[in-house]
């Protein structure tokens, strides 16, 4: 069982950046690949970002590549998601996830073991 706890959200102006962090429970951290999922009001949950367990690879939805960047701290049992150039439509409810299946998995939309999510709003 892994229990993920996100902060960092809040409200940040369009063009600014921001940094989600999720601290997860545990001693098997590494054994997670680990991701990002976002969902707006009246959107479903889409997938933003992935990494997997070793931090060696990641995987960005086309509508944040080249903005956000995930990065994994497997001594710390954290995950972050460093976001840049934030615009309206990056405004969400952030969740964290995690899944022992492998960071493809997140990719695809499913995860074993989600936060409760951070609320970040965009303001232009």
């Amino acid at each position: 069982q892994v229990q993920l706890v996100e902060s960092g959200g809040g409200l940040v102006q369009a063009g600014g950046s921001l940094r989600l962090s999720c601290a997860a429970s545990g001693r098997t951290f590494s054994s997670y690949a680990m991701g990002w999922f976002r969902q707006a009001p009246g959107k479903e949950r889409e997938f933003v970002a992935a990494i997997n367990k070793s931090g060696g690879i990641t995987y960005y939805s086309d509508s944040v590549k080249g903005r956000f960047t995930i990065s994994r701290d497997n001594a710390k049992n954290t995950v972050a998601l460093q976001m840049s150039s934030l615009k309206r439509e990056d405004a969400a409810v952030y969740y964290c996830a995690g899944s022992p299946r492998g960071a493809g998995v997140l990719r695809a939309g499913q995860a074993d073991y989600w936060g409760q999510g951070t609320q970040v709003t965009v303001s232009s």
